[in-house]
């Protein structure tokens, strides 16, 4: 059997060792808020001068990532359960990369950024920019209808960038930035953050006039960025520090920090960012971004939460603990992005104890060798009335687990597709482990809207023919359609059979399969990468942050018993996502295509 999967919650079977069995749970709607009172949101201050603002970037430099596209409707979701983890800012997207995300940014806007709670909390939506007045006018666009719009215009200020990428000098680089804030300003942008590109690598002196003229601009918080993940701890502090005490008008705003992972110091860069005073990080759920990832959330929110009293001269956040492990668990299933086994806080050994001297320790006193409870990341216990689910289990039983696991708000024809799934695996399985109901619950919960559904699916293969597979999918219009193919293998025999009758090119990007507990009669989860292929791959691109054109891949993941119809299910929830994308960006195309603007362009072409 493959290697377990390492998405959140799935840890090995605990047989042999002393494990708290913890799984996601969600927090009771009286523990939603921290009982400290986060201050008045102002732009440019913080009358706390012990706080620190949380700024959740997953929805933008996370989706960055190869492979993680998320849909409007996922993104809207995990804005949701952001906003009850009570981050402060939400960088919703960027804008300007397509019409698909302009309207996700836009709905998160005006839906999340105005549901304000009991106590006053609602979170600033950002839409990430360029310096150009075509992007700056569209980030504002999208989010202008929030509570608290903010609007995030980058520029890069090393040497390196000035000369190889922007080929500009540096007069050029400080008229630019000043002329966008200037810009946002005029629109009616009153939440301005500005972030000098490669900052770790510019010179400082550099830095300090930059930043001096976008503060008289109008710039209300300097994002410092780590680009390259090139900084150590002590240096990120200095410079922070350096910044603060250098640059006229510092006082009059926020610094941040926003600290790639490429050399495994993002979390400590942060921290030690806001030892030097910086009062907003920048993170992402899980660490996910490019390359080796972002600073993770979790890991700044807990450090400050165990450390920051004592440690780190009273810091603390508005961060609610509790919800940290369904909001991973929910960007891991969504972004397709596992978390690694060992990854601290979320991953599936964060609390496992397999040493016997740890063991040992952990029977006599748990706090010798765990820091922080499960509980206190919203995680539990396994059921403390001793339920174990087979096939003689019943619907209630089975509610009540999901219930546990942070699955009780589910919809009742949700819970009755999981009993039927439940009941089919129980009569190849005798007992029902947590990580099984978890695989069930990704493979039917968190999954795209169906355009495309598996009906059945039978294969022939072998060593004396070619592989062969028949299969039957609901299309659209609720009718079954039936189709054959032939492959190297049952699984790409069963692909080119879905191709035939999806008839949207697709190519492959990327294939994984991993058992969820071990066993012979271990679920199996699939997890497929997909990009547009043939004539629709143009109506994929989208234009990223940097400027370049890159086309959007999608993952989708599938759970079932049997090895071929996992695969089918997961390279079907990857359809799902693209077709609805690729449909939509080609009406945009062709209604672009028939507007008079657009006569009128290629006229002038012509």
């Amino acid at each position: 059997m493959a290697s377990r999967t390492a998405c959140f919650g799935s840890a090995r079977p605990l047989t042999t060792r002393v494990c708290r069995r913890s799984l996601v749970t969600r927090a009771s709607a009286g523990s939603a808020r921290p009982q400290r009172k986060r201050p008045e949101y102002i732009p440019n201050r913080i009358d706390d001068p012990n706080y620190v603002r949380v700024f959740d970037t997953t929805l933008r430099d996370g989706e960055q990532s190869p492979g993680a596209t998320l849909t409007s409707k996922e993104k809207m979701e995990i804005a949701k359960q952001l906003q009850k983890l009570g981050v402060d800012v939400i960088e919703a997207g960027f804008p300007i990369a397509s019409p698909d995300d302009f309207e996700a940014v836009r709905s998160i806007a005006m839906e999340v950024g105005n549901n304000v709670d009991a106590d006053g909390y609602v979170p600033a939506i950002c839409g990430l920019s360029r310096s150009r007045e075509a992007d700056l006018e569209r980030a504002w666009d999208a989010v202008r209808h929030a509570r608290h719009p903010r609007v995030h215009v980058f520029l890069a200020t090393s040497p390196i960038h000035m000369e190889h990428k922007l080929r500009m000098t540096p007069d050029q680089v400080i008229r630019q930035a000043v002329e966008s804030v200037k810009h946002l300003r005029s629109l009616g942008c009153k939440d301005i953050e500005f972030s000098p590109e490669d900052a770790t690598r510019s010179h400082p002196t550099f830095l300090y006039e930059v930043l001096a003229e976008v503060i008289k601009a109008g710039a209300t918080t300097l994002n410092i960025p780590d680009t390259t993940g090139w900084s150590l701890p002590h240096e990120f502090q200095g410079l922070i520090t350096d910044l603060r005490a250098n640059v006229p008008g510092a006082n009059d705003v926020i610094f941040s920090t926003h600290c790639q992972n490429d050399l495994g110091l993002s979390t400590a860069n942060s921290l030690a960012g806001a030892m030097g005073g910086a009062r907003q990080v920048e993170c992402t759920i899980n660490g996910i971004g490019e390359r080796a990832g972002n600073a993770s959330l979790e890991e700044i929110v807990m450090a400050i939460a165990l450390r920051g009293e004592r440690q780190l001269g009273g810091l603390w956040t508005g961060i609610n603990p509790v919800h940290i492990a369904v909001t991973s668990k929910m960007v891991c299933d969504y972004s397709g992005m596992p978390v690694q086994p060992h990854k601290a806080i979320v991953g599936a050994n964060a609390f496992a104890h397999e040493s016997g001297i740890h063991q040992d320790g952990m029977l006599k006193s748990r706090d010798t060798y765990e820091i922080m409870t499960p509980e206190s990341i919203g995680l539990a216990r396994a059921s403390g009335v001793g339920l174990v689910l087979g096939k003689h289990s019943g619907r209630h039983a089975l509610s009540t687990r999901l219930a546990e696991l942070g699955y009780g708000d589910l919809p009742a024809e949700r819970v009755a597709e999981l009993f039927r799934r439940f009941k089919d695996l129980a009569d190849k399985k005798k007992d029902i482990a947590d990580e099984d109901l978890l695989a069930l619950v990704q493979d039917g919960v968190h999954q795209p809207e169906a355009v495309w559904a598996l009906g059945d699916l039978q294969v022939v293969c072998g060593s004396m023919g070619l592989p062969t597979a028949t299969v039957k999918l609901i299309g659209p219009d609720g009718l079954p359609r039936v189709a054959a193919g032939m492959g190297t293998g049952p699984v790409d025999a069963a692909y080119k059979a879905i191709d035939s009758l999806v008839r949207v090119p697709a190519r492959l990007v990327d294939y994984s399969m991993n058992g969820v507990t071990e066993g012979i009669e271990a679920l199996a989860v699939t997890r497929v990468v997909i990009r547009p292929a043939g004539d629709p791959a143009a109506a994929g691109q989208r234009t990223d942050c940097r400027g370049g054109q890159t086309t959007r891949a999608f993952s989708g993941t599938g759970a079932h018993e049997d090895v071929v119809v996992s695969s089918a299910r997961a390279y079907i929830s990857a359809l799902n996502r693209m077709i609805p994308y690729v449909s939509a960006q080609a009406a945009a195309a062709a209604a672009d295509a028939g507007s008079p603007a657009a006569a009128a362009a290629r006229a002038v072409a012509v």
